[in-house]
């Protein structure tokens, strides 16, 4: 197999995995009224050493400040997350999940896990699929599950 032909294979295999992750998520989606990026807005907010604040969230969905802020508006209406005053900058604020934001968070997260595609690999298969991705993406995991 060629270098052209092995590359567009495996962007082919990414969009299918990623199309059986959504397939298989909107199910629970749906029962827990969230939408997708909801969904992955819950995700991204994983306690980390890093306080996340609006603008990180933004660059982790790729989303501009405006778009971020609707969205963090939606889920603190839902009463999913809260902003709390950032101890070093008093302009910004730290998003934080409230206890109902985490037990649907981890729901998600359970829930993803156990369909996952990658489910169905060995973990010495895992490990090595994630070194080779993590080196293809030039970047180590962002938002990974607690």
């Amino acid at each position: 197999m060629d270098d052209t032909r092995l590359t567009r294979d495996l962007i082919a295999y990414l969009f299918a995995l990623r199309d059986q992750v959504q397939a298989e998520l909107k199910v629970l989606l749906r029962e827990l009224e969230l939408t997708d990026t909801q969904a992955y807005a819950l995700w991204q907010l994983s306690d980390e050493d890093e306080p996340m604040t609006a603008r990180r969230l933004a660059d982790r969905l790729n989303c501009d400040a405006s778009t971020a802020t609707s969205l963090i508006d939606r889920l603190e209406r839902h009463g999913l997350v809260r902003r709390t005053p950032h101890p070093g900058d008093r302009r910004a604020k730290i998003l934080q999940l409230t206890p109902r934001g985490c037990e649907l968070r981890d729901r998600v997260v359970q829930y993803t896990e156990k369909r996952s595609p990658f489910a169905r690999l060995d973990h010495d298969s895992q490990l090595r699929l994630h070194a080779l991705l993590g080196e293809a993406a030039g970047t180590r995991a962002v938002g990974t599950a607690p």
